[in-house]
């Protein structure tokens, strides 16, 4: 098979996916919750890695406040996925040191900030009771000329729709289960390989089935 009728195939079926995959709800159905969420812009942090010389990592704070009028269960989860289409969970490769230079940065601000891996798995109710979150990734593709970040875990909204292209043993589309994702989408100002002056530009914020 060439590149070309590689890459055509694999855009159509990307194509399809985004195609029948649904929007969240304009009104959530009872039984359904959102918390409500904040985020800082994100910032680079420069760490000495020994031998290998200064390493770079990506970073944004959130802030969850849970205003559903119920206590409710909280598994956060994050990945950046870069314009040239490279996936980076967060967490993944980080040094606990990472978060602690992190955390005495914004200290000032953000006394009780905690890292997205050691969040409680239940958020209570009201402002008093709001996390302020950092999410962390090694860098990314040089060449990329933006980003986007998908957060998953404040709601509990999913949806579920037939593979456009995988099937089971019976021969049936197989199922696929999305959950309401918030995207962040961001750009580079100026030339992106020059990561030190790049500056991060905020596009658009939307809600998505993923």
């Amino acid at each position: 098979m060439s590149k070309c009728l590689f890459y055509g195939t694999f855009l159509v079926v990307a194509a399809n996916v985004c195609l029948a995959a649904p929007e969240p709800a304009v009104v959530q159905r009872p039984g359904h919750w959102t918390v409500e969420v904040k985020f800082e812009q994100p910032q680079q942090l420069i760490l000495s890695g020994g031998g290998s010389g200064l390493v770079r990592f990506w970073y944004m704070i959130l802030t969850v406040t849970n205003r559903t009028g119920q206590d409710v269960e909280f598994y956060p989860r994050c990945e950046l996925m870069s314009d040239t289409f490279q996936i980076v969970p967060s967490g993944v490769g980080v040094p606990p040191i990472a978060f602690e230079q992190i955390r005495q940065r914004h200290q000032g601000r953000y006394p009780f900030l905690e890292a997205m891996s050691k969040v409680e798995n239940r958020i209570l109710q009201g402002e008093d009771n709001a996390k302020d979150i950092a999410v962390i990734w090694r860098d990314f593709d040089s060449q990329a000329g933006g980003f986007k970040v998908f957060i998953t875990g404040l709601s509990n909204e999913t949806a579920a729709i037939d593979h456009p292209v995988a099937v089971d043993g019976m021969g049936q589309p197989v199922r696929v289960f999305l959950r309401k994702t918030l995207q962040l989408d961001y750009a580079f100002r100026g030339d992106p390989a020059m990561r030190d002056t790049a500056q991060v530009v905020f596009k658009d914020k939307s809600w998505v089935m993923r």
